[in-house]
């Protein structure tokens, strides 16, 4: 089975590196670049993990995030928490919420795949 995987990123170069790197490994990805598309496509295609942007015009990332972890329908669908603010108090609220991983920019292409993989083979929480 192919992983699905949404990238809400509103940086045109971001998206396209990793829509590289996720395609190059055998995903499937689609991309939106503003935080109520992303809850629109997160809750209409399930995609099977998202990679998701703090900072996105219309809703940020974390509010994207809140609103998915109290749809029922949506809740369970793991979520990367993407940013350049690498600042403890935004890895705290992450998780508080309910980020199953968090990376900051500039990232790893391995990181990146790595921690995809192992939130679409698992269940398991990550730091």
């Amino acid at each position: 089975m192919t992983t699905r995987v949404l990238v809400a990123e509103d940086e045109p170069n971001i998206v396209e590196s990793l829509s590289f790197i996720l395609i190059r490994s055998g995903c499937n990805v689609t991309s939106v670049s503003d935080g109520e598309a992303a809850l629109t496509s997160i809750r209409a295609e399930k995609p099977n993990v998202v990679i998701l942007d703090v900072m996105l015009p219309k809703m940020n990332g974390f509010e994207v995030l809140k609103a998915v972890r109290s749809d029922a329908s949506v809740k369970d669908i793991p979520i990367i928490i993407l940013t350049a603010k690498g600042q403890s108090q935004d890895r705290r609220m992450a998780e508080e919420i309910g980020a199953n991983a968090f990376v900051t920019k500039p990232f790893s292409n391995q990181h990146i795949i790595e921690t995809v993989q192992k939130l679409t083979s698992s269940s398991g929480e990550l730091t």
